[in-house]
């Protein structure tokens, strides 16, 4: 079977608030380097990634083309644009390139959506979710919760303790057909697309499709706050030991 086209589309247009820092998260500086390049930098090594789409704020493109492109040598990176205020809008214009930039034109491959504020992304992840992606069209990384979780009531009352063995935290990449991606983002556009905050919850809500989960890994954090970046640093100090 012919291997379908497959774009990483990094999603770097975040203002990252809850960081309390001036420079958005995704572009501070985790051992000399900005947190943004090294998910970047596992895509363009990748020899299941074609290419890669960058999703930036507005104003941050001539910034990430001569400090991240151009600086590392990438060659992957075809195209970098300008993102929206929300997730589900920087998508939905990656979308738009992937269907009608000559730059990429993946109309009916693979893409695999990841966050420029997770760094700590494999192979072995990107990997898995390839094959995951094969089979069943829709999938995402993410791990099993450690902790007990409690759903509660809008006064903070406990209503409901689910089955942890059932419950697994959501990461990133989140992989899907384009054809089924693009679908449900162009029917999301039509309706209210309030409340999303992650694409699985599109293809699910919109196309009614089942999407697998995928074992990411534990160390495949998210920097949102600055104990999240105390951990990423010590996350890197510790695989730079080992490597």
């Amino acid at each position: 079977m012919e291997r379908k086209h497959c774009t990483a589309v990094v999603l770097a247009a975040g203002k990252g608030t809850r960081m309390g820092t001036s420079v958005a998260k995704q572009y501070l500086d985790l051992g000399g380097r900005p947190v943004v390049a090294y998910a970047l930098e596992a895509f363009e090594q990748s020899p299941l990634i074609d290419d890669i789409l960058l999703m930036v704020g507005e104003g941050q493109q001539e910034y990430c083309e001569k400090e991240l492109v151009q600086r590392y040598g990438w060659k992957k990176v075809k195209k970098i644009c300008v993102g929206g205020r929300e997730r589900y809008e920087s998508v939905c214009r990656a979308i738009e390139v992937l269907m009608e930039s000559p730059e990429i034109g993946n109309r009916d491959g693979y893409v695999f959506i990841h966050d420029g504020a997770r760094p700590f992304l494999t192979e072995d992840i990107i990997r898995r979710t390839f094959q995951a992606v094969q089979q069943y069209q829709a999938c995402v990384a993410g791990m099993p919760v450690k902790d007990t979780i409690k759903l509660t009531d809008a006064q903070g009352n406990i209503v409901q303790s689910p089955d942890r063995s059932l419950v697994w935290q959501a990461q990133t990449p989140q992989a899907f057909s384009v054809p089924l991606l693009a679908e449900a983002f162009r029917r999301l556009m039509e309706g209210d697309p309030s409340g999303i905050t992650d694409d699985a919850m599109v293809v699910e809500s919109q196309m009614g499709t089942a999407v697998r989960m995928v074992e990411g890994s534990y160390q495949n954090i998210k920097i949102t706050t600055p104990e999240d970046l105390a951990v990423a640093e010590s996350i890197l100090r510790s695989r730079q030991k080992l490597s």
